[in-house]
């Protein structure tokens, strides 16, 4: 019953994420670090559920693009040391607020009751720890 449902939400948001000029991995790195600090590239795909090795082209993009800031930490050098920049955190804004209002158009089908039980759940099911849905979901 989901994937239909999330497969054409994913086409919906495509256009916002395009007309600002960020993937959608892109997407989640800028809310994932406008969210809370996250020091280093590992920890930060851990946290978004990226494969480390292939995150790498993306925060180069966001860097290119002036979004993110990726410095050297001082401690060591191999480690680099993760924050949005200003620039990012209006394009992550802004992302989220097209996304937002067409998630609202598509919620403002559902009659009140369903919708807030269906957003209830949805809170529940996002909130869970990164890997939890796989794990309860598995076999």
């Amino acid at each position: 019953m989901m994937y239909p449902v999330v497969r054409a939400l994913l086409a919906v948001e495509q256009p916002v994420l395009d007309e600002h000029g960020v993937t959608m991995w892109g997407y989640s790195v800028l809310a994932a670090l406008d969210r809370t600090p996250i020091r280093t590239q590992a920890a930060l795909a851990d946290a978004i559920g990226a494969d480390k090795t292939r995150i790498i082209a993306t925060l180069d993009e966001l860097q290119e693009g002036g979004l993110i800031s990726r410095t050297p930490d001082p401690d060591d050098r191999r480690v680099r040391l993760l924050a949005i920049t200003a620039d990012g955190r209006r394009v992550r804004r802004a992302i989220t607020a097209g996304i937002r209002a067409r998630e609202e158009r598509l919620l403002a089908t559902l009659p009140d009751k369903d919708r807030a039980g269906f957003v209830r759940a949805l809170t529940a099911l996002s909130a869970l720890p990164p890997g939890a849905i796989e794990e309860l979901a598995g076999e």
